[in-house]
């Protein structure tokens, strides 16, 4: 028995194609029309910020800057995942935890470093191992009992 699903209903764009032989040169989703004019919004603040001028190559750039990146963006959002849910995993990989790959710290300083006397490997073995404790433990005649040597 083969069951149908109902992914051809969510397989349709929602197109505008304009009314009746008026209609535009291209097909796009509604969602890409308030996209764009968010992106273009955008990109038209950096260039005052940058202290572009508002002249006609300006604007121009503008827009083709904008329809590169409403198609870039529109070709990963569909019905499965929605232009919030793009916007929420790039502002989650913007703002994620990243390992730190500079040093912490301030200047290094060697006046708390004390020079003493230079001394072999052995020395220094004796000097690092575990201390023993002056009271030895040792096993009694019977089970269980112990007598403490000093």
């Amino acid at each position: 028995m083969l069951v149908r699903t109902d992914d051809e209903i969510y397989r349709v764009d929602s197109v505008w194609l304009g009314p009746p032989r008026a209609t535009f040169p291209w097909r796009a989703r509604y969602v890409s029309y308030g996209l764009g004019l968010l992106v273009m919004i955008l990109i038209m603040f950096v260039q005052r910020r940058v202290g572009i001028g508002l002249d006609f190559f300006s604007v121009a750039w503008a827009l083709v800057l904008t329809v590169a990146i409403t198609r870039f963006v529109g070709q990963r959002i569909d019905y499965e995942r929605p232009l919030g849910q793009v916007l929420a995993l790039f502002r989650h990989e913007v703002t994620g935890p990243r390992r730190r790959t500079a040093g912490a710290g301030g200047v290094v300083r060697s006046s708390h470093v004390r020079i003493g006397p230079v001394v072999g490997p052995r020395a220094a073995r004796r000097r690092t191992a575990p201390q023993q404790s002056p009271h030895r433990v040792q096993p009694g005649r019977r089970e269980g009992r112990t007598r403490v040597t000093r």
